[in-house]
């Protein structure tokens, strides 16, 4: 009978911060213990890395041992091998040479090597070593993987394919495992995303060619499109194979999961779907879909690997002309007082509009000032839609970021010609897919005196999202760090951003 390895808690990390109530892990563990599952995947144990990581990235030992006083499963935990080096182990896994029975380290297959340093001192420890071998779909690229077998079965006990990106098929997987079976007599594990919903189907391709251990997630909680369902897998091997499930049991533990799925939306969906066929990362996908800035056009031509000729666009030149510039976000404050901006920006001498948004550009789209549109993400399809009239006659200028990848940018036809690119975006270190940050810099290549903003109404406490937050807070970055900048500024509408000095439209009109 294969065995199956839980590793909700690691893997649903990635949408948690690995931070899970006390409730979701006391339950989680109660019904564990009920099914026939040999390991619990805890966690990370991880040395200092920057940002905030919760419990269950670093496993500390009290959490540990907690969990192993209600227990009778064996515990594995993951190293990260690109950010463990064999001098961090002692620190790292004597204190929990007790509590935890098996030790996984997820392995990048160019850095084969160094992983197999690292697990020698592991298993100088005398802990069981897994080695997660990541990026299934992609391992022809790497001979020397195959070519290493036997130096990685000196040191592990079990070898897993990963298939990191939910690309593969199962005849595919069949052919993998069947090379190599050739080469070592390693037990094999099998770790499945469910990008092609094909998680299933491979696992139980991967049971059939003989491996002897697979994973699997309470409802398929994990990066991206997330993993086989525990749920799932159990139910087929209780028909299957006469696996003894208490279902009650199962339920209850979903329940709990299912809500956190309505919160966090992992599973399988059409971005990741595309991710899945192209064999693209699941976090930059998750990044990108998270953003909400890009259409999947987008997505998929950003990613993906072709040769595809771009246009190159002219570099946007520096105007001395403008004293004033007015950065237009897509807050309501910017429509609903668009009037009295309009007004303001016409009073005041060189004075240019800046839309780091295009929501709110039909608002000004009758105005003979100056305007600057950035083009970024699906700002393309917004401008080709609010100005569908404008466009015929455009005057102003639209700026692309300083990405060498503009791929599936879309650029209406009646703009190109007025279309330009920011050299380099250096006040702040948020760079990538940031309206703010372009409009900002935009404004500073104009070399002008004063940055006026509206429409950054920002968010109140009870009202912001959890998918906002990161955001808002990427938002108050920038504009503390322009404060570095020697350039006034301020709101002349509403805002709840603390960092941003506040003013009034109506003060000067």
């Amino acid at each position: 009978m294969v065995r199956i390895l839980d590793c909700t808690l690691r893997d649903g990390g990635y949408y948690t911060n690995w931070d899970f109530s006390n409730q979701t892990v006391e339950q989680y563990i109660e019904t564990i213990n009920k099914l026939p599952i040999e390991y619990i995947e805890l966690g990370y144990r991880s040395i200092d890395l920057d940002g905030y990581h919760g419990e269950f990235f670093y496993c500390p030992i009290s959490t540990l041992e907690s969990i192993k006083s209600t227990t009778d499963k064996k515990i594995a935990i993951l190293l990260n091998e690109k950010d463990i080096k064999p001098s961090d182990v002692d620190d790292l896994l004597q204190p929990c040479m007790h509590l935890v029975d098996l030790i996984r380290i997820a392995v990048n297959p160019s850095n084969i090597h160094s992983a197999i340093s690292l697990a020698k001192r592991v298993k100088q420890l005398d802990f069981q070593v897994a080695f997660n071998v990541m990026y299934l779909s992609e391992w022809d690229s790497y001979p020397e993987l195959y070519e290493s077998l036997p130096k990685i079965e000196d040191v592990v006990d079990i070898f897993y394919l990963v298939d990191s990106y939910g690309s593969i098929f199962p005849e595919q997987l069949k052919e993998i495992i069947t090379t190599i079976k050739k080469s070592t007599d390693m037990a094999l594990g099998f770790h499945g995303h469910n990008n092609l919903e094909l998680a299933l189907a491979n696992t139980m391709q991967a049971i059939e060619c003989g491996v002897q251990i697979v994973d699997a997630t309470i409802t398929g909680m994990g990066r991206g499109a997330g993993n086989l369902k525990t749920e799932l897998i159990l139910t087929v091997l209780n028909r299957k194979n006469g696996l003894n499930i208490d279902f009650d049991a199962l339920s209850h533990v979903t329940e709990i999961f299912e809500d956190l799925k309505s919160q966090y939306q992992w599973g399988t969906t059409l971005p990741y779907m595309v991710s899945g066929i192209n064999s693209l990362p699941q976090k930059n996908v998750m990044h990108l879909v998270q953003k909400k800035i890009y259409s999947l056009n987008t997505i998929i031509n950003k990613l993906t690997k072709n040769n595809n000729k771009q246009k190159q666009f002219e570099e946007f030149k520096v105007n001395n002309g403008f004293k004033n510039a007015v950065i237009i976000g897509g807050g309501p404050s910017a429509g609903v007082h668009s009037k009295f901006i309009k007004q303001f920006a016409e009073q005041q001498k060189s004075t240019c509009l800046i839309h780091s948004s295009s929501k709110n550009a039909n608002h000004y789209s009758d105005s003979k000032i100056a305007q600057f549109f950035c083009l970024l993400g699906n700002e393309g399809y917004r401008l080709k839609s609010v100005f569908n009239n404008f466009l015929s006659h455009f005057e102003g200028q639209c700026v692309l970021p300083p990405t060498k990848n503009l791929k599936g940018t879309f650029i209406p036809r009646a703009v190109v010609e007025n279309t330009f690119q920011l050299d380099e975006i250096k006040f702040t270190e948020i760079k990538e897919d940031s309206h703010l940050a372009l409009a900002i810099q935009i404004a500073l290549k104009l070399q002008v005196d004063t940055i006026y903003f509206v429409g950054y109404d920002g968010y109140s406490q009870n009202q912001i999202a959890a998918k906002d937050l990161k955001f808002f807070k990427e938002n108050s970055k920038i504009f503390n760090d322009l404060r570095k900048e020697a350039v006034e500024f301020c709101s002349l509408t509403p805002t709840l951003y603390d960092v941003l000095p506040k003013s009034s439209v109506f003060k000067y009109i």
